[in-house]
């Protein structure tokens, strides 16, 4: 070995010990805030998403943002779990998005709840068996997902916060020849995701719906194929890990940039963070011009709007309600001069919750 080398490697070795240092430092201090609280409450996001803003600001690299923001997301998880270990719900089972964008969020040091379905996360926090939950709402080729808003529009549970996961999809089965795959389980939502490129490479494959990606790589890893016919998964590079899966294509998505929001829920409000969302659900009264009343109050106030879903109400034939993001937190003044006149005009309006903006 050049002496070049073993110096290099002994600086490596005395910073490790300053990191060392430094981090348990930084785990006694944060044990001693959490003495200090007086609400129970551990799980703080909008510090947390303050703290990753301020060291990407500060970030001179070679690391990226996003290396910088996933070991200051671990630290934080290891520090909080000397206050309380958190329990995460989320789809599985395990090796789904939903985990991938729950372990973004919360790092490794949370407990996982694996549930069968978004009505069960929903049911598991409300019933207190779980902290709080990772549920996805939007894809940017596929849209919201219905299910979670209208199950957003009847829960006592508040938003607390929101992650960004790009998706990647790849081709997972048993088998090792592409040209042998004859059936393709996945997700509705990834099989749309996948249209263009499954119709070029495997035109002839019948396609079957299940309820997550992850449990079509568990159904391929249990499968036991008696006539010749071979089966495949769209799902992640976790999933083939977890189930033992050869992957026979990657990044297999149409849109390159493929990406799925999910919202973390709690049964708390969140602070203002100084870069928050505010997402509401509203009805109109049922009188011209309704809609144009219900949203001019943001443009007066100055209050960016970011997203607006129409969904059928359930309550009526030919009634909707408004899922309405905006930029802003409900306790800032315009945003809340802007929400009491919406609350004077709607028929119906219910704050989802104010949170960070997504931290990359």
């Amino acid at each position: 070995m050049s002496e070049q080398l073993k110096q290099h490697r002994d600086q490596i070795d005395a910073i490790d010990e300053q990191v060392l240092k430094l981090v348990n430092e930084r785990a006694k201090l944060a044990r001693a805030i959490g003495g200090l609280k007086d609400d129970g409450v551990i799980y703080r996001p909008e510090r947390e998403a303050q703290v990753l803003r301020r060291l990407q600001a500060n970030n001179a690299g070679p690391l990226s943002n996003e290396a910088v923001s996933n070991i200051f997301r671990s630290v934080m998880s290891n520090c909080r779990a000397l206050e309380k270990a958190l329990s995460i719900a989320f789809l599985g089972p395990l090796g789904t998005y939903s985990e991938e964008a729950a372990l973004k969020q919360f790092g490794l040091g949370c407990g996982a709840v694996v549930c069968g379905s978004i009505d069960e996360v929903f049911r598991t926090i409300e019933a207190g068996q779980a902290d709080y939950g990772v549920v996805p709402v939007e894809n940017s080729t596929e849209g919201a997902i219905g299910l979670t808003l209208d199950l957003l529009l009847t829960s006592p549970l508040k938003i607390c916060g929101e992650v960004t996961l790009p998706i990647h999809h790849c081709l997972l089965s048993q088998q090792t020849d592409i040209t042998q795959i004859s059936h393709i389980f996945s997700h509705a939502q990834s099989l749309a995701q996948c249209h263009e490129w499954l119709s070029k490479t495997l035109p002839n494959a019948a396609r079957e719906a299940v309820t997550s990606n992850a449990r079509a790589a568990q159904m391929i890893h249990e499968l036991v194929s008696a006539d010749g016919t071979f089966a495949a998964a769209i799902a992640s590079k976790r999933a083939a890990e977890l189930f033992g899966l050869n992957v026979l294509a990657e990044n297999i998505e149409d849109d390159p940039k493929n990406t799925t929001r999910f919202l973390v829920l709690g049964k708390h409000d969140v602070a203002p963070s100084g870069q928050d969302k505010t997402s509401l659900v509203m009805a109109t009264k049922n009188a011209p011009g309704a809609v144009v009343s219900l949203l001019s109050p943001l443009a007066e106030h100055g209050v960016s709007m970011t997203k607006f879903e129409s969904r059928p109400s359930k309550t009526g034939v030919w009634e909707y309600v408004f899922f309405v993001d905006i930029e802003g937190h409900h306790q800032d003044a315009m945003v809340r001069s802007a929400l009491s006149m919406i609350s004077q005009r709607a028929a119906f309006v219910k704050v989802l919750g104010s949170y960070p903006m997504a931290v990359v």
